[in-house]
């Protein structure tokens, strides 16, 4: 089991945001990613929306940041841990200027981008970009095989209905290669049959825990997938939330300062399957205290559950 480290203030879902969490800058954001290098967390999560419709806000938020541009500033501020977009809406974004800007990423970064891409959820986000929600799917499958023929070849050539291009020259190429990894996020079956085809990793959201091994087999069983190397990330925290970010209270969410009881959680979820996965932190005062709870993570968590 490997660990992302979980970042304050980058966005403000009230089940999941603390109040101190709202006063921090990004030079506190700064130090708590480089107490997370520090302490051997593998990487850092960073959300993304653009716009939050009046009537979502009360459950979603309206603080969120452009996953890329965030993910930049934060990798040239540290040196080993890795920068997680989770997820970066991608129907949002024109695929040439998002494959750009993470190629852009990972060249500054010395390759340590992961790209968590997903469909989105909230349609009004997409009436208000006038993109078309019906369409975000076969949007998407399309934008990551043109985003892919842009960083591994050499002579990128695309033919399809949303992008297309032709004789045209694309460098740096990212330093990963062939590309950085990328981690499909959704839970419905073309989201799975999406990771399979072009992902190196899965993040579900509304799956269930025990419905992890049997949703990985239907994933490995899809055409395009090689049994290849996969990640699994998945944190209990997502368990607050359910479709639209409606709170649960699922009491399987709710994170704990017991030693045991942290360990048997991450314990469980290895034996489902995940490699990866976050501890998201208990109520506390401030941010001294969640720099105080990595440490204890790193302490007493971590090394139980290698």
């Amino acid at each position: 089991m490997r660990y992302g480290a979980y970042l304050p203030n980058m966005m403000h879902i009230p089940v999941l945001t603390q109040p101190w969490e709202r006063d921090l800058t990004a030079a506190d954001v700064v130090r708590v990613l480089r107490l997370a290098e520090e302490l051997g967390f593998e990487f850092g999560v960073v959300p993304e929306h653009f716009l939050i419709p009046g009537e979502h806000i009360a459950l979603s938020g309206d603080h969120y940041f452009d996953a890329t541009t965030a993910q930049a500033f934060l990798a040239g501020a540290t040196t080993r841990i890795k920068m997680l977009s989770s997820v970066t809406i991608l129907p949002l974004h024109h695929p040439v200027v998002i494959a750009k800007a993470i190629a852009t990423l990972d060249w500054f970064s010395n390759g340590r981008s992961i790209v968590g891409v997903g469909v989105g959820w909230l349609k009004d986000e997409f009436d208000l970009l006038r993109v078309p929600f019906d369409k975000r799917g076969r949007m998407a499958d399309e934008y990551l095989a043109a985003m892919i023929e842009l960083w591994d070849s050499e002579s990128p050539c695309f033919d399809g209905e949303f992008v297309s291009f032709d004789n045209v020259g694309f460098n740096p190429k990212p330093v990963q290669r062939p590309h950085p990894p990328l981690w499909v996020g959704g839970d419905a079956d073309a989201a799975l049959r999406r990771a399979a085809r072009f992902g190196d990793g899965w993040i579900p959201w509304l799956t269930q825990p025990q419905d992890l091994p049997a949703r990985v087999d239907f994933l490995r069983a899809q055409r395009g997938f090689d049994d290849r190397p996969f990640e699994i990330c998945y944190s209990l925290a997502g368990l607050a939330l359910g479709d639209q970010h409606v709170v649960t209270n699922d009491p399987r969410a709710k994170p704990g300062r017991d030693v045991q009881q942290v360990i048997d959680s991450c314990c469980g979820l290895q034996a489902l399957g995940v490699t990866v996965t976050s501890v998201l932190p208990p109520p506390l005062p401030d941010c001294e205290a969640y720099l105080d709870f990595l440490r204890w993570l790193a302490a007493d968590v971590l090394p139980a559950v290698a």
